[in-house]
């Protein structure tokens, strides 16, 4: 079909963000591999005014999809203008007219296309480039091979290469070790999630993730309305005994986040999180605590290589086994971060995904 057959459209309306997350239903109707994005948080975008855009064809089908917007603050991370493209789907002949019209679209002051990222790489997006019999899972990416091949032929670059991991958890050959004090005289507690005080510990949590990530290249720093933002809804899906950091006299220096794999719904209700299937949820979650998902875990730097983080890994492990959890899921590490991976092969864990974002210049 001709280039000119396509016509590349922004979802100004309801019926136009009704076809934007339709396409997801029909590209993976019977694809259980496949976990989409929560619905609700896409129309929290699209009413926030984050530009989406679907590619329709010849008889009017839409046969692709995408956002474009920019961030500022990502800007000045990586040194360069960039035209962010995220919760991008397309079937396989619509590949290249839908880059053709993220290239024509993208603001001519931007010098380079980076994405998938929806909204920013560290929320969510990427690419999955093998592993592709492996289902994904929340917050985590999973497309068909088409779609690596698609972004390569067009010219994209890999960047910020990753995999995602699975670990068994093992019986504990002992109990968690207890609390210490530090060589130095500092005292460690162990702290654990709490609803009753989640906002204040995601607060705790927010301070050191923008301490301890912003070393990597992708990472830009989360403000407190965008974490609360993300982890809307985390109070009735959390396990408390997943949320766990560590104080240094009083001090937070380290954390890890979990959270039940919920997959499984999330495929069955198309991502749809309305309040009905919240509830059905709620009554359902002890279903969904076979597996887990290790969201994020960090140690702010001036405290790195203490032991910490092996510290939390084992209480967590050890939390995990008590639950009945049999497997956690890691959501993408960085090939340059050697040390996260060997932490999940001391585990007996294994490389699920090949995972990437995509750049090219303009």
């Amino acid at each position: 079909m001709s280039a000119d057959a396509y016509r590349f459209e922004r979802a100004t309306c309801r019926r136009g963000l009704r076809e934007f997350l339709g396409l997801t239903d029909r590209l993976y109707a019977d694809e259980p591999r496949h976990v989409p994005t929560p619905r609700q948080q896409i129309r929290q975008w699209w009413q926030d005014g984050i530009p989406m855009y679907v590619l329709r064809d010849a008889t009017g089908t839409v046969v692709g999809r995408t956002t474009l917007h920019t961030d500022a603050a990502f800007d000045a991370k990586i040194g360069r203008r960039c035209q962010l493209f995220g919760l991008t789907e397309f079937t396989a002949p619509a590949a290249r007219p839908l880059f053709d019209a993220i290239s024509a679209h993208a603001d001519p002051d931007r010098d380079l296309l980076f994405g998938p990222v929806a909204l920013l790489p560290n929320q969510a997006g990427g690419v999955i480039t093998s592993g592709y019999a492996e289902r994904g899972f929340v917050d985590s990416a999973w497309n068909p091979a088409h779609y690596a091949a698609a972004y390569e032929a067009y010219g994209f670059q890999r960047r910020f290469e990753s995999d995602t991991w699975i670990c068994p958890v093992p019986t504990p050959a002992e109990a968690a070790p207890p609390v210490r004090v530090d060589p130095d005289g500092a005292r460690i507690e162990l702290h654990r999630g709490d609803v009753r005080r989640l906002d204040d510990q995601l607060d705790l949590l927010r301070g050191m993730l923008n301490d301890s990530f912003a070393q990597l290249g992708y990472y830009t720093p989360i403000c407190a309305w965008q974490l609360r933002r993300q982890t809307d809804g985390l109070a009735y899906l959390l396990d408390e005994s997943l949320l766990l950091y560590l104080t240094r006299d009083g001090q937070p220096v380290a954390f890890t986040l979990c959270v039940p794999d919920i997959s499984e719904f999330m495929v069955a209700v198309r991502g749809d999180l309305h309040l009905v299937n919240q509830i059905r949820l709620l009554g359902t979650r002890r279903r969904y605590r076979r597996e887990a998902v290790l969201i994020v875990k960090g140690v702010v730097p001036e405290y790195q290589g203490r032991g910490y983080q092996r510290l939390l890994s084992t209480h967590l492990h050890h939390n995990l086994h008590t639950a009945g959890y049999t497997a956690l899921r890691s959501t993408y590490v960085g090939r340059d971060n050697p040390a996260s991976a060997a932490q999940y092969r001391r585990l007996g864990g294994r490389p699920l995904h090949g995972y990437t974002f995509y750049a090219k210049e303009r």
